[in-house]
């Protein structure tokens, strides 16, 4: 463990190599794990503009499950990124699935409007299994939404 019960600085990038892993204690079970970032910034690439989103990620782990304080790192390391919603939602979700290798991953990247358009995105890697229960995605209300 890199982070958990360490002060660490706060990253400059997001980079994989700041994510934890730990072996899951109940691999071969069906269970959704969902993480949740209500506050979650980046910059626009055009603008230079602060984007916020409401990012939640639902998985079934198989070996591996994230560490949280590892993951809240890696979210905050993109306060200075420049990067579209589009790009942001698919970076993260691409970089858990490498570094979980899950059953099942999605991503909802709900962004708040800006010039009166939300932009929602949204990704998974494959189907989920047939007996496992998924919770919908409900972020509701958010400024912009009626």
């Amino acid at each position: 463990m890199k982070h958990l019960g360490k002060q660490s600085k706060q990253p400059k990038n997001p980079d994989i190599k700041i994510l934890d892993k730990v072996k899951n204690p109940n691999a071969g079970k069906n269970f959704v794990v969902r993480l949740t970032q209500p506050e979650f910034t980046c910059l626009c690439p055009i603008t230079e503009q602060p984007d916020f989103a409401h990012i939640v990620i639902d998985y079934i782990p198989n070996k591996w499950i994230v560490e949280s304080k590892s993951l809240k790192l890696f979210f905050n390391s993109y306060r200075d990124k420049k990067s579209f919603h589009e790009n942001t939602t698919l970076e993260i979700s691409e970089t858990l699935n490498k570094l979980l290798k899950p059953i099942w991953i999605r991503i909802g990247g709900y962004w708040y409007p800006r010039g009166g358009i939300p932009i929602d995105i949204f990704w998974q890697n494959k189907e989920p299994p047939k007996k496992a229960w998924i919770p919908p995605h409900e972020v509701t209300p958010y400024r912009g939404r009626g």
